[in-house]
């Protein structure tokens, strides 16, 4: 993948945070990757993302890269269901979802699997992404079982 293929997004509006969203899905998060920056108002993490947007047809050809994500004026940070006791615990980031609270202000909720949570008071949105380093591949295709329909 060549610097131009790099991935470079910004979030101003929920419909843009969908995007980043889709881009984040089954990204690898551990806890020393986090920070909130009070002073700053800023919460970045660093994850490895699986690159989506260029899956190989089976699991040979598959990617992931280290991408950094920070959000700005960010108000206060809350989590539910992760435990801070261990930095190196890894996190499955399942979706970014945001919460419309005022007409400037939102909610920005990290969802993870197994029930993990992080919500980001937001004065407005804003959130930048970028790809750095190069990817690297994986035999792992993330995977989710199909929802099933109930008779």
């Amino acid at each position: 993948m060549s610097l131009d293929n790099k991935l470079k997004l910004k979030a101003q509006t929920a419909d843009d945070l969908m995007v980043i969203s889709a881009c984040l899905q089954d990204a690898v998060v551990t806890l020393g990757d986090m920070a909130y920056l009070p002073r700053e108002r800023r919460f970045a993490l660093m994850a490895s993302r699986f690159l989506w947007e260029k899956p190989g047809a089976d699991g040979d050809n598959c990617r992931r890269i280290r991408t950094g994500i920070h959000f700005e004026d960010v108000l206060e940070v809350t989590t539910l269901n992760i435990s801070q006791d261990d930095k190196a615990l890894a996190l499955d980031l399942l979706a970014v979802d945001v919460i419309p609270a005022e007409e400037t202000r939102a909610t920005i909720l990290l969802i993870f699997a197994g029930g993990g949570l992080i919500r980001l008071e937001v004065e407005c949105i804003t959130c930048l992404l970028t790809d750095m380093g190069d990817p690297w591949s994986t035999r792992c295709r993330p995977r989710h079982p199909a929802l099933q329909k109930e008779d």
